[in-house]
């Protein structure tokens, strides 16, 4: 049995545009802009494969789960999962559990996988692909699922009230802005959905110590700014909160005080930076999400080319569909450790102070 305690919240009125918390996401009808080895590798250290849906699962204890809405009950362990955020799949596959639907965010690939995830995915079924751009009710009922998980999502409250009459459904949680959840939260909840707590928090402990590891043999990082900015058709905008500012975070960077002058806002959501105002990107260290056409990229305009971060070749660029800008993105159990292999030695070249070190490109794809 499993029930949802709703609480009194008004409705909104229209869906807060995607990107308003995350690193490279865009409005939803740009969403391909403004939001392999580590899943691997996390799947090992928790010690199980992920399982075929195959109905409800039985067993287990009645856990309870706070969230925007209200409190969703989960009894049993749940066997048909679809995701309706953005990253979730990434998580249930690092517990061992292969979702039935994904919802699809960007990337084209297979199931909504990118290669750490798929790597987990094993033998089990590819996941049929939700669109991001609305929810389609009837698809998600069609796949029967025994629960469903929009942690890192934007769901309304109408969107809610309808998938929790198709199974328990867990939303996004209420003291975060929407997409804003931690990618700590997000394992830890899903963690308990499962009832696999200690595998999550195992994920978790596993990960953080990996950033500490960075932190430890990178001294310097703590030392230098870093900033995570994105062309998006040649417009460039700038971001303080999100996966990627707070990967750059945990390694030991710090935001350039000019850049973070632009975060005045209660959730520091991303900045539109003019042509004239390209000084702000100053930083020791600048990642540069690229989307649409690279030739209008601004790191490809006069006046970034005479920033100091150009002229001194400490800036990144990271194609739209490479895989560590999709890394970065994700920001997930599965995706950070390979986005800490890929990076921290990129990272480690631009903050040398050395002009003649120059760091390696990021591949396309």
């Amino acid at each position: 049995m499993s029930r949802t305690t709703p609480t009194a919240r008004p409705l909104r009125a229209r869906r807060r545009p995607l990107g308003t918390t995350g690193p490279v996401l865009p409005p939803i009808s740009r969403r391909s802009a403004l939001f392999g080895l580590g899943g691997i590798t996390v799947l090992g250290m928790v010690g199980c494969a992920p399982e075929d849906g195959g109905g409800s699962g039985e067993g287990g204890s009645t856990r309870s789960i706070e969230h925007k809405y209200g409190t969703t009950e989960i009894s049993g362990v749940p066997s048909r999962v679809v995701t309706v955020g953005l990253t979730e799949q990434d998580y249930l596959l690092a517990l061992g559990v292969a979702p039935v639907g994904v919802r699809e965010w960007f990337g084209g690939h297979d199931g909504a996988l990118w290669p750490w995830a798929a790597g987990a995915l094993g033998d089990a079924e590819i996941p049929e692909v939700l669109p991001v751009e609305s929810l389609n009710f009837e698809q998600i009922g069609s796949l029967a699922p025994d629960l469903i998980v929009g942690i890192n999502s934007g769901l309304t409250e109408d969107e809610y009230s309808t998938l929790s009459g198709i199974a328990p459904t867990v939303a996004q949680p209420a003291d975060k802005a929407d997409y804003g959840a931690t990618w700590q939260e997000i394992a830890r909840t899903i963690g308990v959905a499962l009832d696999r707590v200690d595998d999550a928090e195992a994920l978790v402990q596993d990960i953080e110590q990996q950033f500490e590891d960075v932190r430890a043999e990178h001294p310097e990082f703590a030392e230098s700014t870093a900033l995570l900015a994105t062309s998006i058709g040649g417009e460039a905008w700038a971001y303080a909160e999100g996966p990627a500012p707070g990967f750059l975070t945990q390694l030991g960077f710090k935001l350039p005080e000019e850049a973070a002058a632009l975060f005045t806002d209660e959730n520091r959501e991303p900045k539109q930076v003019s042509l004239e105002q390209l000084e702000v990107l100053e930083a020791d260290v600048l990642l540069v999400g690229v989307y649409g056409d690279e030739e209008n990229s601004v790191t490809n305009q006069t006046v970034f080319q005479r920033l100091d971060v150009a002229r001194e070749g400490r800036y990144l660029t990271m194609p739209e569909m490479s895989r560590i800008n999709g890394a970065l993105s994700f920001g997930s159990v599965l995706s950070l450790p390979y986005a800490l292999q890929e990076l921290t030695p990129r990272l480690a070249a631009l903050a040398d102070g050395d002009d003649a070190t120059e760091a390696e490109p990021i591949p396309a794809e």
